[in-house]
């Protein structure tokens, strides 16, 4: 569970709905960046409008240009932590910060990539840098299209090219389309995969098989069954003639990822698993042999199959040699390098140490690692890991078994692309939002000679530079004994005020989603938004969290709402302790997974005054019956028995909640339906606490429009100032009316 058009709440026995609606509006030269929206409220027979006040426009300006010319010379203005004065507004993080879901090169060594703009609804696109440096880049997804699969819900590995050709997912009809992307030919996409009279068939990380003129990939069918549907590894022929159906090549299993040809079209390497597994619970890779008629005629299992040892392999690639590579955490519980001795069937590692190289297969087309230079004796690989809570870039030698690290700017590192002569680095740190950078290595591939960014997810970031907090990475005893967490603490931060004089700031403590995933000290404006108003912001990797080992993310097996919820606590008090935070104003916030330890924890727990859920479970056994099938037996492993499974759901408990709770919800999430907000807004209601429920139409797992980050991220800074915080937001915000206090 890894992460506005209607909202609804209830006020005295009355429904009241909320809805976001675009209307025209008069453009502005002077404002051209406010939404052209309008917030309704209708109650009964009443409605009134709020419009978008352009005057938060203007004062985003003004700060900018303060931040220029004040230096660091100018007299601080003293303010209670909260109600400080902020450039880095909610419409400035929701509109600026795109999603990255990919990129390649073309057959001209030009970068394409894939973004997704909260500005168009979260549409996903295709972009190629420009032709001459100067330029801009170019859209290759005409209009009525987008591209994204929704294989397993949370999609990746939407798009393959080869040449000037590209295949990608649409996601209206989940159909797989051809397309050119030179310029000089007709650039309408062309189907692939037949018209099921809905998008009931989805498909995902395909690769090219120039053997047979098809795209190999994975197909997620959802024809007989939406909460089982049918996995399998299929050819879908590029001919421009007629559409075929997708000819079947490896089925029978639950789940499959990462179908890897060889450079003959020979071999292919695929890797599957099955429930109640996930994919980093248990897996295995197996390469299947190609006949002559396109099929896979014999297979053998290279890793996983041992029952002597627990592993769980991943990303497999091939060489232009022949020989296989792929990741794996067997023997010594971190995620490494390996290599397929195929003649002897038999595993060898590359190179090991205590850090990890891949990471947990949430979303399909992930590439750590690139297969930059094979020569006759051995193979330069440039690769990633992380390792104590950061990422680190360097060149492995598989013969010698060495590894020489790249120095970049990058703290955070997700894919590596191959380039002509060079590497693209999707990557981030606390200082550089996520971007994706060229770089350029010397003739050894042992020295960078040059690193630029080429595309970034904000790019006027910078202008606020100057009221970033940046992340410190703190260690923190749990209720464990020698057990130790992590967490990454970002102390409020404004150029131009200083807090009361010994007043300690509020708390916002954030518990990410997964919870079999990782949160990273990256610049991210969402949480600088709370920083630079005078919140404290920490942002916990909990037992089970990935990044540490195996042994750190199995801390969480059979633990799910005791171990997240224990950590997170103590993450609180530990900085209260140190004098870091204001014991009475501490929050919790946190989506999906990070939702359900949200409202754990302020149902078992009296360590928080006030909470926000964003898609959030509140009833285990009802998301073990209602949830998509990637996740449908992740509980199985992470709860246990039918006890643990009552005592752990907060919805059982709503007598043992004390405190203020604002919960968020897309209409049409299937990982975690919509019934889980719900139950738990009307039981909380009935008790009598301070609740609100926000519903968005149009909204599935995490929230991908711009006007619904914006109220999300608006509504919970007043929800908590109001009930929390006793100061007055700068901002101004029309706060949405809260049962029980209003």
């Amino acid at each position: 569970m890894i992460q506005l058009n209607n909202c609804w709440f209830s006020i005295n026995g009355l429904l009241t709905i909320a809805r976001l609606t675009r209307v025209p509006t008069r453009s502005s030269a002077l404002f051209p960046h406010v939404s052209a929206f309008k917030f309704t409220r209708t109650c009964g027979t009443t409605t009134t409008a709020v419009s978008p006040r352009p005057q938060r426009q203007r004062f985003c300006k003004s700060m900018a240009s303060t931040e220029a010319t004040c230096g660091g010379d100018h007299e601080k203005a003293s303010a209670p932590y909260g109600s400080w004065k902020s450039p880095i507004t909610a419409d400035v993080v929701s509109g600026a910060e795109k999603r990255l879901g990919g990129t390649a090169v073309d057959g001209q060594g030009r970068l394409v990539w894939l973004e997704s703009r909260p500005t168009e609804s979260g549409r996903a696109v295709l972009v190629k840098e420009p032709e001459k440096p100067g330029d801009e880049p170019v859209d290759i997804t005409p209009k009525d299209f987008a591209v994204r699969t929704l294989a397993q819900e949370y999609g990746g590995g939407a798009f393959k090219i080869s040449g000037d050709t590209v295949v990608f997912s649409n996601y209206k009809d989940q159909r797989m389309y051809k397309q050119s992307i030179s310029s000089t030919v007709d650039s309408s996409p062309l189907a692939l995969t037949p018209d099921y009279g809905g998008p009931l068939v989805h498909y995902a990380d395909g690769v090219f098989d120039s053997r047979f003129n098809r795209v190999v990939t994975i197909s997620e069918d959802h024809r007989e069954s939406s909460l089982n549907p049918t996995t399998t590894i299929v050819a879908v022929g590029l001919s421009n003639n007629d559409v075929q159906e997708p000819k079947m090549l490896v089925g029978g299993n639950d789940f499959y990822a990462f179908p890897r040809l060889d450079h003959k079209g020979e071999r292919i390497a695929w890797i599957e698993w099955d429930h109640p597994n996930m994919p980093w619970d248990k897996s295995e890779l197996w390469v299947g042999y190609i006949s002559e008629n396109g099929d896979v005629y014999k297979r053998v299992c290279v890793a996983g199959g041992d029952p002597t040892f627990i592993e769980s392999p991943t990303e497999p690639k091939w060489s232009s040699r022949g020989e296989l590579f792929f990741i794996t955490d067997r023997i010594y519980g971190f995620w490494n390098i390996y290599k397929w001795n195929e003649s002897k069937n038999e595993v060898l590692p590359v190179y090991n140490m205590d850090a990890e190289f891949a990471r947990p297969l949430w979303v399909f087309g992930m590439n750590s690692y690139e297969i930059v230079r094979t020569y006759e004796q051995f193979n330069l690989i440039a690769c990633t890991y992380r390792q104590n809570g950061r990422s680190y870039l360097g060149i492995l030698d598989d013969a010698q078994s060495s590894l020489s690290l790249l120095d970049i700017p990058f703290t955070d590192i997700n894919n590596i692309t191959l380039g002509t002569h060079c590497l693209y680095i999707e990557g981030a740190s606390a200082t550089h939002p996520l971007s994706i950078a060229k770089v350029t290595l010397d003739d050894d591939m042992s020295k960078v000679t040059d690193f630029k960014i080429v595309w970034s997810s904000s790019p006027a970031c910078s202008s606020y530079k100057s009221y970033f907090s940046l992340p410190e990475l703190i260690e923190f005893p749990t209720e464990v004994a020698g057990q130790n967490a992590y967490a990454y603490f970002y102390p409020p931060s404004n150029p131009l005020y200083q807090p009361n004089q010994d007043e300690k700031p509020p708390l916002l403590l954030k518990s990410h989603g997964g919870p079999t995933s990782e949160t990273r000290g990256i610049l991210n404006l969402s949480i600088q938004y709370w920083t630079s108003r005078g919140w404290a912001f920490v942002d916990v990797n909990y037992g089970g969290s990935t990044g540490y080992g195996r042994a750190y993310r199995e801390r969480l097996l059979g633990q799910w709402g005791v171990v997240d919820v224990n950590d997170c606590c103590s993450c609180a008090r530990h900085l209260v302790e140190s004098g870091k935070v204001d014991k009475n104003r501490l929050c919790i916030t946190g989506g999906s997974a990070g939702g359900y330890t949200t409202l754990a924890a302020l149902a078992f727990k009296d360590t928080f005054s006030a909470g926000a859920s964003l898609y959030g479970v509140a009833d285990l056994n009802l998301l073990r019956a209602e949830t998509h099938k990637f996740e449908s037996h992740y509980l199985d492993n992470l709860v246990g028995s039918e006890k643990e499974y009552y005592e752990r759901s907060p919805i059982n408990f709503v007598h043992k909640f004390s405190c203020p709770i604002i919960l968020f919800q897309g209409l049409e999430d299937k990982v975690v339906p919509p019934d889980q907000a719900r139950k738990i807004y009307i039981a909380l209601k009935e008790k009598g606490l301070p609740v609100a429920l926000v519903e968005y139409e149009g909204e599935q797992h995490g929230f991908r429009k711009a006007e619904n980050i914006k109220f999300t991220l608006e509504q919970q800074m007043v929800f908590f100032a109001r009930l929390v915080g006793h100061f007055k937001v700068a901002d101004e915000i029309t706060p949405i009316k809260i049962d029980n206090f209003d």
